[in-house]
């Protein structure tokens, strides 16, 4: 009786775990529904791709493509270096600092991105006049806005791994300091660093508030641009743009798992 009332209840939660899945994946792909819908329609009646071709002559378009994929790149890269021996230390020398560091990382989600924008103004005049006007200065931002998205991922691995046992083996049997952070730790924490990696760069490929405001060329303002001029061409690239960040962001954990496979394979 009680086998069977387990197994009545295993496939009740399966048919719920099914059906919020269903539901979800509908929910997200009824808009890319539409939205490709739109991107299609010719004369009355009638499909036509004339928005689709016209997105590589579209100005501007490739020139914000290129920025925001290069200031995804460099936050990625600036936060990790930033955050990662930061975080390891913290958690090895000075565990108690980890609620406050917690609470600095944490505070850019309460300030409006309109309201980021008003304070580093000011601060972007002199920026701009020592690095030139190009909208890779913008990651300076957005290792701001990506900070307490990659540290939730990071303390998480950081918390799931016993660090101070890893760090003490490697240094009884004669490692570096770097050598343990590069060759032991961050092979342990992998799949936080990956997390945050994919968190940030979806964060900086969909942001826009800041960049428009201070006057910076990347994509989400490029094509807010094309949608004044052409509203097909604009949901084309919409739409383009969404597809291209969900591959990637499928791609890059996907590719780190087959890795982290083949390592334990060998």
């Amino acid at each position: 009786m009680v086998a069977v009332t387990s197994r009545t209840g295993l496939r009740i939660r399966t048919t719920w775990r099914w059906v919020i899945l269903l539901f979800v994946g509908f929910y997200l792909l009824l808009p890319m529904v539409a939205m490709l819908d739109f991107s299609t329609r010719g004369a009355p009646g009638t499909r036509s791709l004339e928005s689709w071709t016209s997105i590589p002559s579209s100005p501007g378009l490739i020139e914000g493509i290129v920025a925001s994929l290069e200031l995804a790149v460099l936050s990625v890269l600036g936060t990790m270096v930033l955050l990662v021996p930061t975080m390891v230390w913290v958690h090895l020398r000075v565990p108690r600092l980890r609620r406050s560091m917690e609470v600095v990382c944490l505070l850019p989600l309460t300030i409006p991105a309109i309201v980021l924008v008003v304070g580093i103004a000011p601060i972007y005049k002199w920026v701009t006049f020592f690095l030139g006007g190009s909208p890779l200065t913008l990651t300076f931002v957005y290792m701001v806005l990506v900070l307490p998205f990659a540290h939730r991922a990071i303390d998480a691995s950081l918390r799931s791994v016993d660090v101070v046992t890893l760090s003490e083996a490697a240094r009884t049997l004669g490692a570096s300091w770097l050598r343990t952070l590069v060759g032991v730790i961050i092979p342990n924490i992998r799949v936080g660093i990956m997390s945050a990696a994919v968190i940030s760069i979806a964060l900086v490929l969909g942001e826009y508030t800041i960049a428009s405001l201070l006057n910076f060329d990347t994509l989400q303002p490029v094509i807010t641009l094309i949608g004044k001029r052409d509203a097909g061409v604009s949901v084309a690239v919409s739409l383009a743009a969404l597809i291209f960040a969900f591959l990637l962001l499928i791609a890059l954990p996907t590719s780190d798992g087959m890795r982290a496979a083949g390592e334990t394979v060998d």
